[in-house]
């Protein structure tokens, strides 16, 4: 189960992008910073032949007094929290909201490609059992940025901290209808194919950067939840602006998101440069 929870945490997020300039790497000062902060990019998961992590990063993370990602990976009751909350509410299932048919397409792929009973997760919400399918997706065992910040940091003895907490992320799954999460899942399943290879180009254009193109893939994606960008990217994004401003007048913060956070009107980037800060790229 840990394992499980792991994945969707890494995993919760990777439905959708807005685009920016060229760059996974951002210095952030002005605006009352005695030192910079820096904000980087991530793609919650990636296969380990795909993972880099380049020497401006690096350093940029050496500099930083504390590390920021969307969850606090360091607390030891993220994956209590977590799967207190994985359950449907109003007692809901799959099974009840599929058609017998549409069920069976769910069933026979847990058992035949993830060699999984799909009965055991039937009152999760669905976009966890969607989040189960994108090691099978990848062909690996897949790393996560996240995961390897937070242990560079605890090396470190640096602080790791959460822009939110585990029931304000999970909370968005119960304003997205159940049954458009459900779906989506048994559309993942039938398009497998599509599915894989939209996410290896992603997965490429993460890798050079292009964060403009990965946006105008994601935004076309089959597999997004289209009409609820607000809940999954744009709040959250207004949120994270003051705690940002906050941490980084305290210390110097590495904060590592979602590159689907950074760019667009209503991305980081953007509102941190209303807010009166200097954002500049770091060129990788």
């Amino acid at each position: 189960m840990n394992r499980l929870l792991s994945l969707v945490f890494t995993l919760l997020i990777c439905f959708s992008a807005q685009g920016q300039k060229s760059s996974l790497l951002w210095a952030v000062s002005g605006n009352g910073l005695e030192k910079p902060s820096y904000l980087f990019g991530t793609i919650h998961i990636i296969c380990p032949r795909d993972f880099s992590l380049s020497p401006p990063v690096q350093r940029s993370l050496a500099a930083s007094q504390q590390l920021a990602l969307e969850l606090d990976f360091d607390d030891p009751n993220m994956m209590m929290t977590m799967q207190q909350m994985t359950a449907m509410k109003g007692g809901q299932t799959l099974k009840k909201m599929l058609s017998e048919t549409d069920y069976q397409v769910v069933e026979n792929y847990f058992r035949d490609s993830l060699k999984m009973n799909v009965a055991m997760f039937g009152t999760f919400k669905p976009f966890v059992l969607m989040s189960l399918m994108y090691t099978k997706l990848l062909g690996c065992q897949p790393k996560s940025y996240e995961l390897e910040f937070t242990q560079a940091a605890k090396k470190d003895k640096k602080e790791v901290i959460g822009l939110e907490t585990v029931a304000e992320q999970m909370s968005i799954f119960d304003k997205i209808p159940y049954e458009k999460q459900a779906e989506a899942l048994v559309k993942m399943i039938q398009s497998g194919d599509k599915a894989r290879k939209e996410f290896t180009e992603l997965v490429e254009l993460y890798k050079s950067q292009n964060i403009k193109k990965m946006a105008k893939i994601s935004e076309q994606s089959d597999f997004n939840f289209e009409g609820f960008e607000a809940d999954l990217l744009d709040n959250r994004n207004q949120h994270w602006i003051s705690i940002i401003g906050r941490e980084a007048r305290e210390k110097s913060t590495f904060f590592a998101v979602g590159a689907a956070h950074l760019g667009g009107r209503k991305g980081v980037i953007r509102l941190l440069k209303k807010a009166g800060y200097q954002v500049k790229a770091i060129r990788e």
